[in-house]
């Protein structure tokens, strides 16, 4: 080998063959030494990374309004910095972007991908699919073959027009199979975005999307031994042994190491760092194993994170300590990656060559939105539900974008074919996401015509409510408040439906257990206790979801219309209580506006019972309760509640009705309603000499405060009853709306929590169901004020 000296051949320098550069330490000593900091690869890079996320930042910032994913926002944040837009400037190119740049961005967006599809392998549950229905499988087969058989005849019919290496069989059975597979890694994401992960729609997504998934993967290590026969008939064989060998090392030596860290962490406890360490750098060590055989770099991470069990603890613990610098600042390099090859300058004068590849891509994505959409409704779903779910499997994202990059690396396509594939990717989410959330309400189905309420219950049929539970903490407050209700001499009956929220940590798919059709024995310590609490008058049911706080509301909206629920009861948290159970006033604020039924928020301040203090159903003290009446339907549901209570004898009911002076600020229509059920009230208990009937005029919202100050004074009671605010006389809130910081409990509600602060006087606020297309009744515009808060 000769040693070229580069100064004796200045040809080479004319025709631009070699390009000499100065090789840099990676840190400068500063501007004021004289140095250019952008000579040195470590700021480049700095520079590179700020710049990349601050555009994308920006313009998730401006694209939020019309609804559109994160992963659009990333991607044009790409684009701008490519050389479609600013890097068409040879000036920005050599700041920012100078030749030296594209290595580093490279690897770098690469590892990011390898890690994004690390966690979205971690996030999946492969154990699932055996829950999955026969409509999802046929979803799934019909969605991907249906497309790809018509993709196919499209490119063999377009197969002359072609390039040579885009022609060829395994590259149409690769390019055919990619566009007509829904990516589980893809949709989750978006559908999270949307809140629709815990809706019907959101979970039978996620389910096809699996399935989609597992025959993508068949279908990618067929189109890498079909590539690997193209230059040796036996590579092929040896690539299919060497990719066998690799998923069995993983899926049955690697899980069997993880299930052992499982078992080897204590209960509650996080999983040692030591694991975590060497887990992540398994994914590189994955990834370098597939890429010396051949296979696909991504493939190795992905089947890393399905080998690893999902949830908590090693799930949850490598999700938690690893999402947020993959997401936030190594995929934005992805997403920079994918922006510097894509040109949309060169599209127009390579059209003609294009136009093949794009009318298999418009074929396959058309017809698996209509094979959809038809075979869901062969299966009697409701239109709007088939167009949603058309929609959904639809979107495109990060694992088609890796797929193109490695089609560029394997020279099947080249520029102009990626950067059209790239638009297309960004034209159909783009366009889809907005559709699906106009399309899809997940919250329709729980605004119901029919009434449930506790009003409307018949006192001799079986009353369903709906408890909510986040942790042990709410357990014997809801035990005290279904016991008093259900714990009367009355013949009749309830049914509670206990629902354990956990918020999901370390799993994609929400997971909803209903512990009476579970075989496995329940070892919840919450279910433990609840197990013990019933009767004669009383049934309990258990149940168990793991969802987003942003969608639990779904799943408590979904079994209380399931189970025709008149009442779904939620724990309230204040004070230093609302920083450790963040997301909690979210899910109650969401319940209160789409539940299909009455719901009570519960705040619990009585001292929490133990085994040496407390027996359900043989307690002997009187509890002194007060019912709040300021009219409307939530007062009035707030009575009918009461009203049950009062049939228990170990309870002293004291109900007060407050009225406005004159009668100002009364709506008729609420005020003959009011009567009618207070006179109801009265007559019943007139006899009982446990309910004490009282009124109480007020011309303010100050004689109102005054009034509740003055019967905390005459006497102690351990639980205030009251409605929320809907038809409350505003007169009686006059001066007080401003005052209100908790949405959830209404005005007064707010109010008693405070006057109650460091007591041990417990709080249920009611409010009545809302059928659909039902206002708040509201006449003037210090009710609408007042109905608002």
């Amino acid at each position: 080998m000769s040693k070229l000296n580069l100064t004796e051949d200045p040809y080479l320098h004319s025709k631009g063959l070699v390009i000499c550069r100065g090789i840099h330490p990676p840190h400068t000593f500063g501007i004021f030494s004289g140095q250019n900091p952008l000579e040195f690869s470590f700021s480049l890079v700095l520079l590179e990374i700020s710049t990349i996320i601050a555009i994308s930042h920006f313009i998730r910032y401006l694209l939020k309004p019309l609804r559109q994913p994160r992963i659009i926002s990333e991607l044009l944040g790409g684009i701008i910095v490519g050389p479609s837009v600013l890097s068409r400037s040879k000036g920005f190119r050599n700041f920012i972007f100078p030749d030296t740049a594209d290595y580093a961005l490279k690897n770098i967006g690469l590892i990011g991908f390898m890690y994004f599809l690390f966690i979205s392998g971690v996030k999946t549950d492969l154990t699932q699919i055996k829950n999955v229905g026969k409509k999802q499988w046929y979803i799934a087969i019909f969605g991907v073959s249906i497309p790809m058989l018509c993709s196919l005849f499209i490119g063999l019919a377009l197969q002359k027009s072609m390039e040579k290496e885009l022609a060829r069989a395994s590259s149409m059975l690769g390019v055919t199979s990619e566009l007509a597979i829904t990516a589980f890694p893809v949709i989750y994401p978006i559908i999270r975005e949307l809140n629709l992960l815990s809706s019907e729609i959101g979970r039978m997504s996620l389910s096809t999307a699996l399935i989609s998934d597992i025959i993508g993967i068949q279908f990618v290590v067929i189109f890498e031994a079909a590539k690997q026969a193209e230059h040796k008939s036996m590579a092929a064989l040896w690539f299919l042994i060497y990719s066998f060998l690799i998923g069995a090392s993983i899926f049955g030596g690697v899980r069997q190491i993880m299930i052992w860290i499982i078992k080897a962490t204590p209960e509650g406890k996080s999983v040692e760092q030591i694991y975590v360490v060497f887990i992540l750098l398994g994914v590189l060590l994955t990834g370098f194993l597939c890429d010396l055989g051949g296979i696909a770099v991504a493939n190795g991470p992905l089947w890393l994170g399905l080998a690893i069990p999902d949830g908590p603890p090693l799930g949850a613990t490598l999700v938690e300590k690893t999402e947020t610098i993959v997401m936030d600042i190594l995929m934005p390099f992805s997403f920079a990656y994918v922006g510097m090859f894509t040109d949309i300058s060169s599209i127009y004068t390579h059209w003609p060559h294009l136009q093949p590849l794009f009318f298999m891509a418009l074929t396959a994505y058309l017809v698996k939105m209509v094979t959809v959409l038809f075979t869901s409704y062969f299966f009697n779903m409701p239109f709007r539900d088939c167009l949603a779910l058309s929609l959904v499997l639809s979107l495109r994202g990060e694992v088609e974008l890796l797929i193109f990059i490695h089609w560029m690396d394997l020279k099947m396509i080249t520029r102009p074919y990626f950067t059209m594939l790239v638009l297309m990717t960004i034209g159909v989410t783009s366009i889809v996401t907005p559709l699906i959330s106009i399309v899809y309400d997940p919250t329709r189905p729980y605004m119901i015509n029919t009434r449930r309420n506790i009003q409307h219950t018949s006192l001799n049929t079986e009353l369903n409510i709906i408890a909510c539970i986040h942790d042990e903490e709410n357990v014997f407050g809801i035990i005290n408040i279904l016991f008093e209700v259900s714990n009367s001499t009355a013949p009749r009956t309830s049914m509670v439906h206990a629902l354990h929220l956990m918020e999901l940590v370390g799993r994609a798919a929400p997971i909803f257990i209903d512990h009476q059709e579970s075989v496995n024995t329940d070892q919840n310590p919450i279910h433990n206790v609840l197990k013990h609490f019933g009767g004669e008058n009383i049934t309990i049911n258990l149940y168990t979801s793991y969802s987003p706080k942003r969608s639990m509301y779904q799943d408590i909206c979904k079994l209380a219309l399931e189970k025709k629920a008149s009442l779904i009861i939620l724990p309230f948290y204040k004070g230093t209580q609302v920083l450790t159970r963040q997301g909690v006033q979210l899910v109650n604020s969401n319940v209160l506006n789409h539940a299909p039924c009455s719901v009570g928020i519960y705040v619990d301040q009585g001292a929490s019972p133990t085994s040496n203090n407390y027996n359900v159903g043989r307690r002997s003290s009187i509890n002194n309760f007060a019912l709040l009446f300021m009219g409307g339907s939530d007062a009035r549901e707030a009575l009918s509640y009461a009203d049950r209570i009062a049939a228990n004898p170990d309870v002293s009911l004291t109900a007060i009705r407050f009225l406005s002076h004159n009668g100002e600020g009364d709506n008729e229509i609420e005020k003959k309603l009011d009567d009618g059920l207070v006179t109801w009230f009265w007559v019943k208990n007139e006899g009982n000499e446990k309910v004490v009937y009282k009124e109480v005029v007020v011309k303010n919202g100050e004689d109102t405060i005054a009034a509740l100050h003055t019967l905390q004074n005459e006497q102690f009671f351990d639980l205030w009853i009251l409605g929320r605010n809907q038809g409350i006389n505003p007169v009686l809130l006059q001066g007080l709306t401003h005052w209100s910081a908790q949405n959830e409990l209404g005005v007064i509600g707010d109010f008693l929590v405070s006057m109650n602060s460091g007591t041990t006087t417990s709080i249920l606020v009611m409010q009545q169901q809302i059928l659909r297309g039902q206002e708040p009744t509201s006449l003037g515009f210090l009710q609408k004020i007042a109905t608002c808060q």
